[in-house]
């Protein structure tokens, strides 16, 4: 408040010295978190300076990324594929020509709950962040940015809900204009393949599809489950995810007026608090479904 600030203000330099010369663990405490902050500091700043000049040299030499033939952002697409088998088989089904592939290992880190210098660090990140041109946090520019499309790929299942979600963190608390101006979508592979006796074989995205089918076919077909990207071939791949005239994607959206609660979605379930984020699970556990 004013008084306090004022009170403050009155303090002298030599009041001061005779307050820390009668407490020196204050000091010492003082002191020692100064030199941690400016230690952080220090290497936040070494990371971004490593990552800002690597980015120039590194592109056309990222052992991960294949990228496409144009060079026109608004006809380019880039695939952010969970693991290197579902990357090796969207390397090999793409459309080389506008679709540029880049395999990521496992699960990102967490965003919301790391050190600039840590996020900075962190080599999935960090090959992101080369492959979109744009830079990062207050050194992002969207004009440089390489594809219209960022397309998460995942598999349908827990962890490739979490894998997007942990992305979604990222561009959310780092790159938000990729969201804004809408160029962040979410692959959407099916869940089953249905092969009958008789006639031609379907794939289904979704549970409630599925259902129709069973109406519509009773017990005359064979049913396969998708567990992950990396059990379909290319070809699959290619037609049930890829292929722009088969394919679906969500687009990711958000505008000013959902920031705010954006923002604390993102701190209650992506956050270092527990407390929030039990609370939400405890309210919210009635509407989820158990993936087995």
């Amino acid at each position: 408040n004013q008084d306090a600030a004022k009170a403050v203000a009155k303090v002298t330099g030599e009041e001061i010295v005779r307050f820390f010369d009668r407490n020196l663990e204050t000091l010492k405490s003082i002191i020692g978190c100064a030199e941690k902050a400016a230690k952080i500091r220090k290497t936040e700043e070494k990371a971004k300076t490593n990552m800002l000049t690597k980015q120039k040299f590194s592109f056309d030499s990222n052992g991960k990324l294949a990228n496409c033939e144009k060079k026109d952002p608004s006809q380019c697409e880039i695939f952010i594929v969970e693991g290197d088998s579902a990357g090796g088989s969207a390397k090999m089904g793409r459309n080389r020509q506008f679709q540029a592939i880049l395999p990521i290992r496992g699960k990102i880190l967490n965003v919301e709950k790391a050190r600039l210098d840590r996020i900075y660090g962190n080599a999935e990140i960090k090959s992101m962040i080369t492959a979109f041109g744009t830079g990062i946090h207050e050194d992002f520019d969207i004009s440089k940015l390489r594809y219209h499309k960022i397309i998460i790929m995942t598999d349908a299942d827990v962890d490739g809900a979490h894998i997007s979600t942990l992305l979604l963190t990222l561009f959310y608390r780092f790159m938000p204009e990729l969201i804004y101006e809408g160029h962040v979508y979410v692959a959407m592979p099916p869940l089953y393949k249905a092969i009958p006796s008789k006639g031609e074989e379907e794939y289904l995205y979704d549970d409630a599809a599925l259902e129709r089918y069973r109406r519509n076919h009773k017990s005359n077909f064979t049913l396969q489950r998708y567990k992950g990207l990396g059990e379909m071939d290319a070809e699959q791949l290619w037609e049930t995810t890829m292929d722009p005239e088969h394919r679906v994607l969500l687009r990711v959206t958000m505008n000013e007026e959902m920031t705010s609660e954006i923002d604390l979605t993102f701190t209650t379930l992506m956050g270092d608090q527990v407390e929030p984020r039990r609370e939400f699970i405890e309210q919210n556990a009635k509407y989820g479904t158990l993936d087995i």
